[in-house]
C-alpha cells in the first residue's frame, strides 16, 4: 500500500515538473481549425486541436522536438521547438493544395459557417463510419436559445417531428421516422456521452434538457447508433458541453434575455485553464407566465466540470449537474374549445416538479497512437411529481374533489468502458471498438390521492399507503458490444457490428382494483399484491458499407437490428384516459439507409438518403368497446387502449441540403454571406396483418407524410440574420386513424405552418439578440396528451418576441 501512495505521489510530481507545448492552428485564410492532428515526430504522443483550434501537449522534459500538424486536404507543417523547463506556445498557418491527398481513416470537413455537419467515422472513442449523422454546431445556429426553440435549434435535421409542451424549452419532445416524441423517449439520450434520462431501461423520458447556452453541439445519430449506445429505435442523442477557454485562466459569460409572457432567462458561466486543470460551469435560471393562463414555471440549472490533464495521455474528468422546476399546468382542451379560443384553460390545480441531480467521472488514457481507453462512470438521483386533474377534459374540474398525485423517484448508475484500436490489415488502416456497459437502475413510484387545494402540494392524503399504487421497478442491464471498420480499399470500408444484451427487470408492489357506478362513486375495491420479473438476453448485428470517392463525398448505407424494452411503470399507472394491456410485450426491428453526402468548401452541402424501418409488435394506442361495467344492462362503453397493436413499416426520403447563396452565383461580397437551406422529409407508413384486424392497411401514428424546413441566414462582418419557415402535414395521433373523439385524446392533428425570424450582432465583447417566433401568430397544435401535461390537445404558443444582451470578458 506504502509503495504505491509513493509510486502515485511520484508520478504526479514528475508530471508537475514537465513542459508543455501549446498554441493554435487556423488555416490560409486565419480560421481557426479543429480536429487537426498534432504530434511529435519520433514518439507516440498525438492529439488534436480543439473547437478553438487550440491543441496542448504536456509531460515533456527537456529537449529538441518536431511538431507536426496534420488534416486533410491542407499541407501539413512542421515546427522544431527546444524544451528547457519551460513550456512554449506556437502556432500553425495550414495552406491549401492541389493534388489529391492519401485517404485517411478519419473523413471530415472543416467546419463551415453552416448550420449542420456530420459527425467524423472515428471521434474520441466512437465509430460513426457509414452511418447516418448529424452535427448542430451552437454556435453557427442563430435562434431563442434562451426559450430553446426546439424547430429552430433542429432545423436542420430533417425528418424529426416536434412536440411543443412548453414556450420555454424546459421539456424536449423530438421524435423521427414514426416514433413518439414524448419526452424524446425513443432516443437513447446523453450528456457528454452518458445517460440522463429518468431510467434508460425502464422508463426512458427525459424530463431534463441541457439549456442550449451551455452546450458547444449536439449530435445524433440515427437508428444504428443501437450497438454502441443501447438498443433505442430512434438512435443517439448527445448534448456536449461546452469546455473552459484553454488560453486563458478566467472567461466570464453572462447572458440575460427577456420574452413575451414574462420570460426571463439568465445564464452565467465561467470557466479557463490554471496549469493541468480546465474548468468550466455555468448558473441558470429561468421564469415564465406562459402563453396561456395557469402555465407559469420556475426553474434553476446548474453545472460544474474540472478536468485535470496529467500529460498527453491522461486525463481525468469530474462534473455535477443539477436542474429543477415547478410548472404549472393549464390542461389540454376539446377539438371545440381549441378552435374557439386556444388560449384558454379549464385546469387551475394541476403542478409538475421535477429535480435532477447528475454526476460523472470520465477517464482517458491514450496507451499509444492507436490505442486508447475511455471509462465513463455516471450517478443519477432524481424525482417527478405531478399533482392535479388527471380525469377527461370533457369534466370541469370540481375543486371540492382531491386531486391525483403520482411520484417518481429514480436512483441509477451505470459504467460503460471504451477501447479504440487502430491496426493495419492488407496494407489499409483499420479500426476495432470494443467496449461493455453496465447498469443498475431503480424506480420508486407511487400514486394516489392528495388535497384539493390550488397550490403545488406534493403529498399524500394516506402517505403510508397510496390510494392507488406504490411499486419499486429495479432494473439491471450487462451489454457488450464491438464495431470495426475494415478498410478495404482507399475509397471503400465494411463496418460489422454486434451487440450482447442481458436485461432483467422487476415489479413489486401493489395496486387498488376498482369499479364505479354512473355517478362516480367506487362500488367495488380490491388490493392486489404484485411482483413480477421479465429477463431477456440476445444479440444484434448490424453492418455499414462506406464508399469515398474523395474526401468531400461519401456514399454509406447501413442496416441495424434493433429493440425496445416495455416499462411496467406504463403499465402500473392509473389513467382514466388511458388501460393498458397486462401482457404488453417488448418492440423488435430494424434500421435500414442508404444514402449520399457531400461538401465543396463553404459553397454547398447536402445529406440525402432513403431509410426503412421495420417495426415488430410496435406499441400503440387504439381505440376499444366493451359493457360498461356500471349498467345491469348492456351499454357499450369506448376506451383508449395500449398494446402491442402489431407490425409496421416506415420508409422515406430524407433530404437535407444548405449552400451560400452568393458563391453558387458568383458573387462573393468580402464581408457579407447568405447561405440558404432546405430540409424535406417524405414519409409513408403502414400496418401490416396483425391481431388488431381494426387496423391493418392504416397509416402508422405521428408520422407527418411531409415536413419541411427551410430558410436563409445573412450575415455581414457581425450582423446575422436568420428566417426558418417549417410545414408538417396532418398525422393521426392514434393507431385506429380516428378523425376525433368525444375526449379530444384521439383524432387529427391538422397540417400546420410557422414561421421564425432571429437576429444577432456583436461588438467586440457584447452580443445583442433579437427576434420573434411563430411570426404570424398561427393558431395551431402538435399533440394530443393521454395524460399530464393534458389529457387531450396541448396549444402550441403564439407569437412570441425576445430580446438578449450577452457580454464576455
Amino acid at each position: 500500500m506504502n509503495k504505491a501512495l509513493l509510486t502515485i505521489l511520484t508520478f504526479l510530481l514528475v508530471c508537475q515538473a514537465q513542459a508543455q507545448i501549446s498554441g493554435f492552428v487556423k488555416d490560409q485564410n486565419d480560421k481557426v481549425l479543429d480536429g487537426v492532428q498534432i504530434s511529435i515526430e519520433g514518439t507516440s504522443i498525438l492529439t488534436s486541436s480543439d473547437q478553438q483550434g487550440y491543441f496542448q501537449i504536456t509531460g515533456l522534459g527537456k529537449g529538441s522536438y518536431r511538431v507536426v500538424a496534420y488534416y486533410p486536404e491542407l499541407k501539413h507543417a512542421f515546427q522544431d521547438v527546444a524544451l528547457d523547463g519551460t513550456s512554449v506556445k506556437i502556432e500553425f498557418q495550414l495552406q491549401e493544395i492541389n493534388q489529391e491527398l492519401e485517404s485517411v481513416t478519419i473523413i471530415d470537413s472543416r467546419k463551415e459557417e453552416m448550420g449542420a455537419n456530420w459527425l467524423k467515422s472515428v471521434s474520441g472513442a466512437a465509430i460513426y463510419e457509414a452511418k447516418k449523422t448529424e452535427l448542430i454546431v451552437l454556435d453557427e445556429v442563430i435562434a431563442n436559445k434562451a426559450a430553446g426553440v426546439s424547430r429552430q435549434i433542429y432545423s436542420r435535421v430533417p425528418g424529426l417531428n416536434i412536440w411543443e409542451n412548453d414556450g420555454a424549452g424546459i421539456q424536449l419532445g423530438i421524435g423521427g421516422r414514426g416514433l413518439s416524441p414524448n419526452r424524446t423517449s425513443n432516443f437513447n439520450v446523453r450528456q457528454n456521452g452518458y445517460d440522463i434520462s429518468a431510467d434508460a431501461l425502464g422508463y426512458p423520458e427525459s424530463y431534463y434538457t441541457p439549456p442550449s447556452l451551455a452546450l458547444e453541439k449536439i449530435e445524433i445519430v440515427r437508428g444504428a447508433a443501437g450497438l454502441q449506445y443501447g438498443t433505442q429505435f430512434g438512435g443517439l442523442l448527445n448534448f456536449d458541453f461546452k469546455d473552459g477557454p484553454k488560453d486563458k485562466k478566467l472567461e466570464v459569460n453572462s447572458v440575460n434575455t427577456i420574452g413575451s409572457f414574462n420570460l426571463f432567462n439568465t445564464f452565467n458561466s465561467v470557466g479557463g485553464t490554471i496549469g493541468k486543470v480546465n474548468y468550466y460551469g455555468f448558473y441558470q435560471y429561468k421564469s415564465s407566465e406562459g402563453w396561456r393562463p395557469n402555465s407559469g414555471i420556475d426553474q434553476h440549472n446548474a453545472y460544474g466540470s474540472f478536468t485535470y490533464n496529467f500529460n498527453a495521455f491522461v486525463s481525468l474528468k469530474f462534473e455535477h449537474t443539477y436542474m429543477g422546476y415547478l410548472a404549472q399546468q393549464p390542461g389540454g382542451l376539446m377539438d371545440s374549445e381549441f378552435y374557439s379560443n386556444p388560449r384558454q384553460s379549464k385546469r387551475e390545480r394541476n403542478w409538475f416538479q421535477v429535480g435532477w441531480n447528475l454526476s460523472a467521472a470520465e477517464l482517458n488514457f491514450r496507451v499509444s497512437d492507436n490505442v486508447k481507453f475511455n471509462n465513463r462512470t455516471f450517478h443519477l438521483s432524481a424525482n417527478r411529481y405531478a399533482v392535479g386533474n388527471l380525469g377527461p377534459i370533457t369534466r370541469v374540474d370540481d375543486t371540492d374533489e382531491n386531486r391525483n398525485l403520482l411520484k417518481d423517484d429514480y436512483d441509477n448508475w451505470g459504467n460503460e468502458f471504451r477501447t479504440i484500436i487502430h491496426y493495419p490489415l492488407l496494407g489499409q488502416k483499420s479500426v476495432l471498438l470494443i467496449g461493455n456497459r453496465v447498469y443498475f437502475g431503480s424506480t420508486m413510484s407511487a400514486q394516489g390521492e392528495a388535497d384539493n387545494g390550488y397550490d403545488a402540494d406534493f403529498s399524500f392524503i394516506n402517505p403510508e399507503e397510496p390510494d392507488d399504487s406504490q411499486f419499486h421497478f429495479p432494473g439491471q442491464n450487462i451489454a457488450f458490444f464491438a464495431e470495426n471498420i475494415f478498410n478495404i480499399s482507399d475509397k471503400w470500408s465494411i463496418t460489422p457490428g454486434m451487440r450482447y444484451e442481458n436485461i432483467r427487470t422487476n415489479a413489486d408492489g401493489y395496486y387498488y382494483n376498482e369499479q364505479s357506478d354512473i355517478a362516480g362513486n367506487i362500488i367495488f375495491s380490491e388490493k392486489v399484491d404484485e411482483e413480477r420479473s421479465k429477463f431477456r438476453s440476445f444479440i444484434l448485428m448490424g453492418v455499414g458499407v462506406s464508399y469515398k470517392p474523395s474526401e468531400r463525398l461519401e456514399m454509406y448505407s447501413n442496416f441495424s437490428q434493433n429493440f425496445r424494452a416495455i416499462n411496467f411503470n406504463d403499465i402500473r399507472v392509473d389513467n382514466p384516459s388511458l388501460t393498458v394491456d397486462e401482457n404488453i410485450d417488448d418492440e423488435r426491428g430494424y434500421n435500414f439507409d442508404i444514402g449520399i453526402r457531400g461538401s465543396e468548401s463553404e459553397v454547398f452541402r447536402y445529406d440525402i438518403s432513403l431509410f426503412y424501418l421495420a417495426y415488430k409488435d410496435r406499441i400503440g394506442n387504439v381505440l376499444k368497446t366493451s359493457a360498461d361495467p356500471r349498467f345491469n344492462f348492456y351499454v357499450p362503453k369506448v376506451f383508449r387502449y395500449r398494446t402491442n397493436v402489431g407490425d409496421a413499416n416506415i420508409y422515406g426520403i430524407e433530404t437535407y441540403v444548405e449552400g451560400n447563396l452568393f458563391r453558387l452565383l458568383n458573387f462573393n461580397p468580402k464581408k457579407s454571406k447568405l447561405t440558404g437551406f432546405i430540409n424535406f422529409a417524405a414519409l409513408q407508413s403502414a400496418y401490416l396483418e396483425n391481431q388488431e384486424n381494426s387496423i391493418e392497411g392504416n397509416e402508422v401514428e405521428l408520422v407527418p407524410p411531409v415536413n419541411i424546413k427551410t430558410g436563409l441566414t445573412y450575415k455581414y462582418q457581425s450582423l446575422g440574420i436568420s428566417y426558418l419557415f417549417s410545414y408538417v402535414a396532418q398525422q393521426y395521433s392514434d393507431a385506429t386513424n380516428a378523425d376525433k373523439s368525444t375526449n379530444s385524446v384521439e383524432g387529427i392533428i391538422p397540417a400546420y405552418s410557422v414561421m421564425d425570424l432571429s437576429l444577432t450582432y456583436e461588438l467586440k465583447n457584447w452580443r445583442l439578440e433579437t427576434g420573434i417566433n411563430n411570426l404570424l401568430n398561427n393558431y395551431y397544435f402538435t399533440r394530443r396528451a393521454a395524460g399530464y401535461p393534458g389529457p387531450g390537445i396541448i396549444p402550441s404558443d403564439g407569437r412570441s418576441g425576445y430580446i438578449t444582451i450577452g457580454v464576455k470578458f
